[in-house]
């Protein structure tokens, strides 16, 4: 299979980047299209798409703020179109477990006649880390209205090998994988594992949904993403998404790594640690 450039669409957040990297281990040349980039890539503005797909053999996708809300699975189809025309052979798109805008979305790049990949993944280990937890993490006690239902929380690292294998290996065309990590875990016990691997007193308090959803319109997110948070915090952990699944393993012939290993080698990058 001939590889020229693989375009990172959407953005190079916590898995974009990280695909990104290995991609060019490979020597394999990368363009990375956001906002912020030349060529720019918006998804509220398609003008720019073509120059951001032309001359790429394939893409990896990522779309913001997420493939649940109402316009994602538009968006989608525009941008499939817009790589055939710009020669793009296969797409690998980084989608949700559990949301019914995510199918959407994929049946839309299904539908589209360009080779796929669906990626669902369960949530980020790295959103600990590397996102809206790390602030309450810091401060000692986590507040969320995620009660006792567990959850296969995933790795970035492995999402980013897990792509970058489909990206490059045409036997995982035309497939659809779930990724979750090897053993599920709620929230709280998540921060237990936390607090212990960083040696700190971190406390978990769940909240209801309403009272959640109103302080953060009080901090002035958008009601599209107070929307998005309500249906990421009731429907999609329902329990729905509690099941472990066989994704990584079967794209990379290993386990997942599990959420202690990476508490562990977090705790010691210090990303938890409290500045005295």
């Amino acid at each position: 299979m001939q590889i020229s450039t693989i375009a990172i669409i959407g953005g190079l957040g916590k898995t974009g980047g990280r695909v990104a990297e290995r991609l060019k281990e490979r020597g394999i040349t990368v363009r990375a299209a956001s906002r912020s980039t030349t060529p720019r890539f918006d998804w509220q503005d398609r003008t720019p798409w073509h120059q951001a797909l032309e001359g790429a053999s394939a893409a990896y996708v990522t779309f913001q703020p997420d493939l649940s809300v109402d316009w994602a699975a538009d968006a989608i189809a525009a941008l499939a179109k817009a790589a055939i025309e710009a020669g793009v052979g296969h797409i690998v798109l980084l989608s949700g477990r559990g949301e019914d805008g995510a199918v959407r979305s994929e049946e839309k790049l299904k539908a589209a006649g360009v080779d796929y990949t669906v990626l669902r993944a369960s949530w980020f280990n790295q959103n600990f880390s590397e996102g809206a937890f790390v602030d309450g993490l810091l401060q000692g006690k986590l507040t969320l209205p995620a009660g006792d239902v567990p959850e296969p929380f995933v790795d970035a690292d492995d999402i980013a090998d897990a792509a970058v294998v489909c990206l490059t290996d045409p036997r995982h065309r035309n497939q659809t994988y779930e990724l979750t990590g090897p053993r599920a875990l709620t929230f709280r016990q998540a921060v237990s594992e936390i607090a212990a691997a960083s040696g700190r007193t971190i406390g978990y308090e769940t909240v209801p949904i309403d009272a959640f959803i109103a302080e953060m319109t009080a901090y002035g997110l958008p009601q599209e993403t107070t929307d998005l948070l309500r249906e990421l915090f009731t429907e999609v952990l329902d329990g729905r998404n509690s099941p472990v699944m066989d994704g990584i393993s079967r794209i990379l012939g290993r386990m997942p790594k599990d959420f202690s290993d990476y508490a562990r080698e977090t705790a010691v990058a210090g990303i938890w640690s409290v500045q005295s």
